[in-house]
């Protein structure tokens, strides 16, 4: 019987210890529009580095992320492809109404002053045939000012060149000169462990 009993009060003491780690685990959240996949395979890159750094991490679709309350988490991590240098319409929308709740709640505070443990990171896809990566910083800038205004601390922007899929005189003879099978897996682990970097010093 006192076998049994010391290995209930071991077990009971070994969920107690879980499920305490798992509260003091940080939280990141990563949401992502993806049109030809460029942008969600760097969302999966995104989440698998910081759940290296520690993070218990949620990755949606933006489609699939009404319901979800920036506030909740550690790092929010915000992911588009770049159209006509903008975020697509289903990022600006999305966030768009978030920011319209949050001021409604009175989240947004004139002056936005920073959020104690609140950050973002967005993370760009562009092939710039026509000027580059100037293609691309408007949409993170753009993204970030949404987070700024609540007080969020942008850590960075990753713009990433990428292959124009369906168009190869696009992804071969604009700006950026032939970028097909952009970003290569040289590209994506550097990515990958710079992202881990940021996340470890959250």
């Amino acid at each position: 019987m006192s076998l049994i009993y010391c290995s209930l009060q071991n077990c009971l003491s070994y969920l107690i210890e879980a499920y305490i780690t798992v509260k003091r685990m940080k939280k990141a959240v990563i949401i992502y529009d993806s049109k030809t996949g460029n942008t969600e395979k760097l969302a999966f890159i995104i989440e698998e580095s910081i759940e290296k750094a520690g993070f218990n991490v949620l990755t949606v679709k933006v489609d699939e992320a009404k319901d979800i309350d920036f506030f909740n988490y550690d790092l929010v991590c915000i992911g588009t492809p770049s159209y006509q240098w903008h975020p697509t319409k289903q990022i600006i929308d999305y966030l768009k109404s978030k920011f319209d709740n949050y001021k409604k709640q009175g989240r947004m505070k004139l002056g936005s002053p920073k959020v104690s443990g609140k950050n973002v990171l967005i993370f760009c896809t562009y092939s710039g045939p026509h000027t580059g990566i100037n293609e691309a910083i408007p949409a993170t800038k753009y993204i970030g000012q949404f987070f700024e205004h609540l007080g969020f601390t942008v850590v960075d922007e990753l713009q990433v060149l990428s292959e124009f899929h369906g168009s190869e005189e696009i992804s071969t003879k604009g700006r950026m000169g032939d970028i097909r099978g952009k970003p290569n897996d040289e590209e994506l682990k550097k990515i990958a462990e710079k992202v881990e970097e940021i996340a470890k010093k959250i």
